[in-house]
Parts: C-alpha cells; structure tokens; sequence
C-alpha cells in the first residue's frame, strides 16, 4: 500500500477532525473524541499553531490513516521556541499496529529538528512513547502542575532533539492557556 507523510493543508482540516474523533471515541468514549477534537481546533487558532508540524500518513486513495499535531509550548512562559507539544496521535483503527504512528513521530523530530526546536513534551502512556526515545520529564526538572492529574509521574514524558537541550530547561508544565484542557 502507498503511504506518504505531508504537513496539513487546508483539504484535509475538516476530515482530519472527523478522524481523530472516531479515533478517540473508539478507544475511549464520545466524550473524549469531542474533547480532542477540539483541543486541535483550539491549537490551531492559537498562537502555538504549526501547521508544517500537523502531519498525516495518507493511504494511496489520499484518506487519512494517521495524524500527529506538533505545536509550540512553553513552561512558566520560557521555551516557547525550543520546546513542542505532542498532541494528539491518532491513528485510524483498522490499520493500528503497522508503525504509522512510529513513522508520523520520527518525521515530526526530523522536521522539528530542521526547524531549530530543541525538546518535545507528550503526556500519555509510556509504554507507547518510551520506544521512541522519550523519557520521564520529572527526572529532567519538567514536572506536572497542580492542576495536571496523571496516573503515574511517568505519564509526562520529553525527548532531546538536541544535545544537552534538557539540561536546560525546567519547571511546571500548566496546560491552563489551552481552554480544553482546563480542568475545573
């Protein structure tokens, strides 16, 4: 099967939506396909927003098999040039496990990387993160907020994408600027 990796454009908005929703709602509930669904809409109007760093694996029909959206972030208000946000992953469910979402990540470092960004930041599961290079943020100084509540310290995970980058940085990360994300 042909697939080939490309930044978003403007065709692929909407049913880049639709898919991660279905993705989200199949591997957990309704209600949090509609809360990643709008966590991409509200990165992508804000100033964070990178479009060549929103990629898709497309099949050779051009649908959409994977998604992973790279955007600016910051801690305590440093780092907003040099340190990325991974988030979301999705990876539509009928072709998971064929190392769309593998490839989707690398490209995004390699791309990061041509693009002078230093560290990405992912909260999720480690098992799925750890194999790609990340490791626990808190053992490099970059911790949850008291408003992040995660299963395991763990569960918030960075990747140098270049040497001694995280020597450098530090601090609680606060997801508080992303409306979706604020927790009540």
């Amino acid at each position: 099967m042909d697939r080939m990796i490309k930044p978003m454009e403007s065709r692929y908005l909407s049913p880049s939506l639709d898919m991660v929703e279905r993705v989200f709602t199949d591997w957990d509930s309704p209600e949090e396909g509609c809360t990643v669904r709008r966590l991409v809409e509200e990165i992508r109007a804000k100033k964070y927003y990178l479009p060549e760093l929103e990629l898709l694996m497309l099949g050779g029909m051009e649908e959409i098999l994977g998604y992973a959206m790279f955007s600016r972030f910051h801690i305590e208000g440093r780092y907003e040039n040099e340190l990325l946000l991974l988030s979301p992953v999705a990876v539509r469910t009928d072709v998971q496990r064929q190392g769309i979402s593998k490839a989707l990540i690398e490209e995004g470092f390699r791309r990061a990387q041509v693009m002078g960004f230093r560290a990405v930041l992912v909260e999720g599961n480690p098992k799925n993160y750890n194999p790609r290079g990340f490791v626990t943020s808190a053992d490099h100084g970059i911790v949850a907020g008291p408003n992040i509540h995660l299963p395991h310290v763990s569960c918030m995970m960075v990747k140098e994408l270049a040497p001694g980058a995280l020597e450098e940085m530090h601090g609680q990360v606060d997801y508080g600027f992303y409306d979706t994300l604020r927790e009540e």
